[in-house]
Protein backbone atom coordinates (compact mmCIF):
# COMPACT_ATOMS: atom_id res chain seq x y z
CA UNK A 1 0.00 0.00 0.00
CA UNK A 2 1.29 3.41 -0.90
CA UNK A 3 -0.15 5.33 2.05
CA UNK A 4 -1.19 8.14 -0.29
CA UNK A 5 -4.39 10.05 0.43
CA UNK A 6 -6.86 10.27 -2.44
CA UNK A 7 -9.00 13.38 -2.81
CA UNK A 8 -12.64 12.55 -3.43
CA UNK A 9 -14.95 15.40 -4.38
CA UNK A 10 -18.48 15.10 -3.02
CA UNK A 11 -21.17 17.14 -4.76
CA UNK A 12 -24.83 17.33 -3.81
CA UNK A 13 -27.13 16.99 -6.82
CA UNK A 14 -30.47 18.56 -5.79
CA UNK A 15 -33.38 16.28 -6.57
CA UNK A 16 -31.02 13.47 -7.64
CA UNK A 17 -28.61 12.49 -4.88
CA UNK A 18 -24.82 12.67 -4.50
CA UNK A 19 -21.86 12.54 -6.84
CA UNK A 20 -18.42 11.35 -5.69
CA UNK A 21 -15.51 11.85 -8.08
CA UNK A 22 -11.75 11.40 -8.06
CA UNK A 23 -8.85 11.47 -10.50
CA UNK A 24 -6.70 8.37 -10.95
CA UNK A 25 -2.92 8.43 -10.99
CA UNK A 26 -3.14 8.11 -14.81
CA UNK A 27 -5.25 11.27 -14.99
CA UNK A 28 -8.65 9.61 -15.62
CA UNK A 29 -11.61 11.08 -13.80
CA UNK A 30 -14.07 8.55 -12.32
CA UNK A 31 -17.29 9.10 -10.46
CA UNK A 32 -20.23 7.45 -8.82
CA UNK A 33 -23.63 9.10 -8.78
CA UNK A 34 -25.80 7.76 -5.96
CA UNK A 35 -29.45 8.45 -6.72
CA UNK A 36 -32.09 8.83 -4.02
CA UNK A 37 -33.88 5.88 -5.62
CA UNK A 38 -31.01 3.52 -4.72
CA UNK A 39 -29.65 3.38 -8.26
CA UNK A 40 -25.97 4.16 -8.84
CA UNK A 41 -24.18 5.30 -11.99
CA UNK A 42 -20.51 4.48 -12.45
CA UNK A 43 -19.13 7.25 -14.67
CA UNK A 44 -15.86 7.56 -16.59
CA UNK A 45 -15.03 11.00 -17.94
CA UNK A 46 -12.98 11.88 -21.03
CA UNK A 47 -9.24 12.23 -20.63
CA UNK A 48 -9.09 15.30 -22.88
CA UNK A 49 -12.36 16.79 -21.55
CA UNK A 50 -12.74 15.80 -17.88
CA UNK A 51 -16.27 17.24 -17.83
CA UNK A 52 -17.56 14.96 -20.61
CA UNK A 53 -18.92 11.51 -19.77
CA UNK A 54 -17.38 8.85 -21.99
CA UNK A 55 -19.01 5.86 -20.29
CA UNK A 56 -21.87 5.63 -17.82
CA UNK A 57 -22.96 2.30 -16.38
CA UNK A 58 -26.21 2.09 -14.43
CA UNK A 59 -25.97 -0.18 -11.37
CA UNK A 60 -28.68 -1.38 -9.02
CA UNK A 61 -27.99 -1.03 -5.30
CA UNK A 62 -27.10 -4.73 -5.17
CA UNK A 63 -24.70 -4.41 -8.12
CA UNK A 64 -23.05 -1.35 -6.55
CA UNK A 65 -22.58 -3.27 -3.29
CA UNK A 66 -21.15 -6.22 -5.23
CA UNK A 67 -18.67 -3.95 -7.00
CA UNK A 68 -17.67 -2.34 -3.69
CA UNK A 69 -17.15 -5.78 -2.14
CA UNK A 70 -15.11 -6.90 -5.13
CA UNK A 71 -12.87 -3.86 -4.82
CA UNK A 72 -12.55 -4.37 -1.06
CA UNK A 73 -11.65 -8.03 -1.65
CA UNK A 74 -8.81 -6.90 -3.89
CA UNK A 75 -7.77 -4.40 -1.20
CA UNK A 76 -7.80 -7.08 1.55
CA UNK A 77 -5.71 -9.44 -0.57
CA UNK A 78 -3.25 -6.65 -1.41
CA UNK A 79 -3.01 -5.76 2.27
CA UNK A 80 -2.40 -9.40 3.21
CA UNK A 81 0.25 -9.71 0.49
CA UNK A 82 1.99 -6.57 1.78
CA UNK A 83 1.94 -7.94 5.33
CA UNK A 84 3.18 -11.33 4.14
CA UNK A 85 6.17 -9.66 2.49
CA UNK A 86 6.94 -7.83 5.73
CA UNK A 87 7.01 -10.90 7.97
CA UNK A 88 9.28 -13.80 7.07
CA UNK A 89 7.67 -17.26 7.22
CA UNK A 90 4.14 -15.81 7.18
CA UNK A 91 1.90 -17.24 4.47
CA UNK A 92 -1.65 -16.64 3.36
CA UNK A 93 -3.64 -19.63 2.16
CA UNK A 94 -7.11 -19.95 0.67
CA UNK A 95 -8.68 -23.19 1.88
CA UNK A 96 -11.98 -24.44 0.44
CA UNK A 97 -14.55 -25.96 2.80
CA UNK A 98 -15.74 -29.11 1.06
CA UNK A 99 -19.31 -30.36 1.31
CA UNK A 100 -17.93 -33.29 3.31
CA UNK A 101 -16.19 -31.13 5.91
CA UNK A 102 -17.20 -31.94 9.49
CA UNK A 103 -17.53 -28.17 10.07
CA UNK A 104 -20.27 -27.47 7.49
CA UNK A 105 -23.15 -26.04 9.52
CA UNK A 106 -20.96 -25.52 12.58
CA UNK A 107 -19.41 -22.34 13.99
CA UNK A 108 -15.81 -21.32 13.46
CA UNK A 109 -15.20 -21.44 17.22
CA UNK A 110 -15.74 -25.21 17.18
CA UNK A 111 -12.56 -25.62 15.08
CA UNK A 112 -10.36 -24.05 17.78
CA UNK A 113 -8.07 -23.43 14.77
CA UNK A 114 -6.01 -20.62 16.30
CA UNK A 115 -5.49 -22.46 19.58
CA UNK A 116 -4.61 -25.72 17.84
CA UNK A 117 -2.41 -24.31 15.04
CA UNK A 118 -1.38 -20.73 15.81
CA UNK A 119 -2.80 -19.71 12.40
CA UNK A 120 -5.67 -17.22 12.09
CA UNK A 121 -8.78 -17.36 9.94
CA UNK A 122 -8.89 -13.73 8.77
CA UNK A 123 -11.69 -13.89 6.20
CA UNK A 124 -14.18 -16.18 4.48
CA UNK A 125 -15.27 -15.80 0.87
CA UNK A 126 -18.83 -16.97 0.33
CA UNK A 127 -20.47 -16.80 -3.12
CA UNK A 128 -18.03 -14.06 -4.14
CA UNK A 129 -18.56 -11.94 -1.01
CA UNK A 130 -15.87 -11.42 1.61
CA UNK A 131 -16.69 -11.78 5.28
CA UNK A 132 -13.70 -10.15 6.97
CA UNK A 133 -12.66 -11.13 10.49
CA UNK A 134 -15.39 -13.72 11.11
CA UNK A 135 -16.13 -14.27 14.79
CA UNK A 136 -16.34 -17.57 16.65
CA UNK A 137 -20.10 -17.77 16.01
CA UNK A 138 -19.66 -17.58 12.20
CA UNK A 139 -21.24 -20.75 10.70
CA UNK A 140 -19.46 -22.44 7.80
CA UNK A 141 -21.25 -23.47 4.61
CA UNK A 142 -20.08 -25.92 1.96
CA UNK A 143 -17.93 -24.21 -0.69
CA UNK A 144 -16.86 -21.33 1.58
CA UNK A 145 -13.23 -20.39 0.99
CA UNK A 146 -11.36 -19.67 4.21
CA UNK A 147 -8.43 -17.22 4.14
CA UNK A 148 -5.84 -18.27 6.72
CA UNK A 149 -2.67 -16.43 7.80
CA UNK A 150 0.13 -18.16 9.67
CA UNK A 151 3.18 -20.32 9.15
CA UNK A 152 3.11 -22.88 6.36
CA UNK A 153 2.77 -25.59 8.98
CA UNK A 154 -0.06 -23.75 10.77
CA UNK A 155 -2.07 -23.06 7.62
CA UNK A 156 -1.66 -26.69 6.52
CA UNK A 157 -2.92 -27.78 9.93
CA UNK A 158 -6.03 -25.58 9.52
CA UNK A 159 -6.66 -27.21 6.13
CA UNK A 160 -6.46 -30.58 7.85
CA UNK A 161 -8.87 -29.51 10.58
CA UNK A 162 -11.41 -28.22 8.04
CA UNK A 163 -11.13 -31.42 5.99
CA UNK A 164 -10.99 -34.02 8.76
CA UNK A 165 -11.94 -32.46 12.08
Amino acid sequence: MSGEVMDVERTSLPGIGLRHEFTTKQGRRLGVISHRTGRHDLVIYGKEDPGKRVVSVELTGEEANGLAELLETVHVVERLNDERRQVEDLVTEKIPVSAGSPYVGRPLGDTRARTRTGASIVAVVRRGKVIASPGPDFVFEAHDVVVVVGTGEGTAAVAGILANG
